[in-house]
């Protein structure tokens, strides 16, 4: 079974992740979503248990997408879930060249495969910490929210 993870603290969970995942998906027997566990630097970020569940609803009828929570490296993430392969979504260069060191690091130390997917060019601008931004002064950012189909 060809399992892969995709890992974030998805605080929220955008346009651009769902884009990632549903692209991914297709390459994959299983996709586990991994969100990173609450966090005591980001007092004010929902809990790991609420960003789980709306991510849980909006592949709720996809048996091949699971969501669980996790700490630590990817990599020990991956290799616990049975994965050969970590999935990112990269929107620029400086995406491009943190993804790169810590896709080495995943192979040299864990043995785990990264996948790149570009993101799709109409969704380069949008990231959680724009969104989180943007609510903070009021802006309705459901647009950049993705609804169950």
């Amino acid at each position: 079974m060809r399992t892969g993870i995709f890992v974030g603290s998805f605080n929220p969970f955008t346009i651009g992740h769902d884009s990632i995942v549903r692209r991914a998906l297709p390459l994959f027997d299983r996709l586990v979503i991994g969100v990173v566990g609450d966090n005591v630097h980001k007092p004010d970020m929902p809990t790991a248990e609420e960003r789980m569940a709306a991510i849980r609803d909006l592949y709720a009828d996809d048996a091949r997408i699971e969501v669980k929570p996790y700490n630590g490296l990817a990599m020990d993430f991956a290799k616990s879930e049975g994965a050969q392969f970590i999935v990112k979504g990269v929107r620029n260069a400086s995406d491009f060249e943190y993804e790169q060191w810590q896709a080495d690091f995943n192979r040299r130390l864990g043995g785990i495969e990264t996948i790149l997917l570009y993101t799709e060019p109409e969704l380069a601008s949008i990231s959680s910490s724009a969104l989180r931004e943007l609510a903070h002064f009021g802006v309705d950012v459901s647009d950049y929210l993705p609804k169950k189909s």
